[in-house]
């Protein structure tokens, strides 16, 4: 008998199914109010995003790191009729959050629409299918739901992505099913309505290009929540490592070596010296490039130097492999970015005795 072919593994799981001990460990140990609809309590989704030890032992992983109660209004902002909008520049886990909290929330993080710049409101309301359009006409069966119609019907939080991307008049359409919790269907001559849990959680990126201001009726149905940058080095080498760490596996590389901390922490130095426009001692004022140096394109840098160095090098993260990745994440805009970062070379690295060994290899 012919041996049966493994199916090749998920490249990235949803976040309910690659956290699926931990919230089913927190549902058994959650003995708080439960909202209808959700299958965690508010506190116990704080505790999901943020981290804990059960009673059990369990160990919760810490998927937020930050300021707690802007978690926590993002949570009660939930429990309320309005909808949530988490602002800030790429980056900040702004994706990352909306996930989870519809994991934890609703058990299903699926119910996802990406906002682009030539979206049409069917993705927004719903759409149908042409061939039964035209061989039934207008029916259940022709209508096909959209993610928000469809959260709606079971109660669950949907996730916007990139709000600001969409027109300006597709993304109006939300403007009825934020405040009346309905959604029209003119041609069936019947309307949806939202039933308790369903909400909606959007993301917005303040510096983008292209970005469509959202309308004040639009703005009036979502409690806003600014995602900020990580307060500190400290805070944001922790933050890479970590994801670093958690990649490491999806990506089949050998766990984050101990010694990597050395090169994570300059690479966040530099980011965070270049997007702050100055070092990190406040006495040396810098040009800053067009890129935008997140949190996340530190992760990025980190993952491809180590992904260079396990199968073309030794293994280990070294300076070669950093600054291999490195000019990629800073030069976007040559004419713009190469004289910023051939600047910061020759004022801040060159003459930072520890970062000889860096300098070597970047000049």
């Amino acid at each position: 008998m012919a041996k049966k072919k493994s199916e090749p593994a998920i490249l990235r799981p949803h976040a309910e199914d690659a956290y699926a001990e931990e919230l089913a460990a927190l549902a058994k140990e959650d003995e708080a109010t439960r909202p209808t609809g959700w299958a965690l309590s508010p506190r116990a989704v704080v505790r999901y995003l943020l981290g804990d030890q059960l009673a059990d032992g369990t160990e919760i992983s810490t998927k937020y790191f930050g300021d707690r109660r802007l978690i926590e209004v993002a949570v009660a902002s939930l429990v309320t009729d309005r909808a949530l909008l988490l602002v800030g520049v790429p980056g900040t886990a702004k994706t990352w959050v909306s996930e989870h909290l519809a994991a934890a929330i609703s058990g299903d993080s699926t119910l996802l629409v990406q906002g682009t710049a030539g979206m049409s409101e069917d993705a927004l309301r719903y759409g149908w299918n042409y061939a039964r359009l035209l061989a039934e006409g207008p029916s259940e069966a022709a209508l096909v739901p959209s993610p928000v119609m469809s959260g709606m019907q079971a109660g669950k939080l949907v996730r916007l992505e990139e709000l600001t991307r969409i027109p300006s008049d597709v993304q109006d359409a939300l403007i009825t099913v934020l405040s009346e919790k309905i959604l029209p269907i003119p041609e069936l001559n019947r309307e949806v309505q939202a039933r308790r849990g369903f909400n909606v959680i959007a993301t917005a990126n303040d510096r983008d290009k292209g970005v469509n201001e959202l309308s004040s009726a639009l703005r009036r149905r979502f409690n806003t929540v600014v995602m900020p940058l990580p307060a500190s080095l400290e805070e944001e080498v922790r933050i890479v490592t970590d994801r670093s760490q958690a990649a490491a596996a999806g990506m089949e590389l050998p766990p984050v070596e101990a010694d990597a901390a050395k090169e994570i922490t300059r690479l966040v130095t530099i980011f965070r010296e270049l997007r702050s426009g100055r070092t990190e001692d406040g006495r040396t004022q810098l040009k800053t490039p067009s890129s935008t140096l997140s949190t996340a394109e530190a992760i990025s840098v980190v993952n491809q130097s180590r992904a260079l160095s396990h199968h073309f090098g030794s293994g280990d993260l070294e300076p070669e492999y950093l600054a291999a990745s490195l000019r990629g994440a800073i030069i976007k805009d040559r004419g713009q970015d190469e004289p910023v970062w051939r600047e910061y070379l020759d004022v801040v690295v060159k003459n930072r005795k520890a970062w000889a060994d860096l300098w070597e290899v970047l000049k």
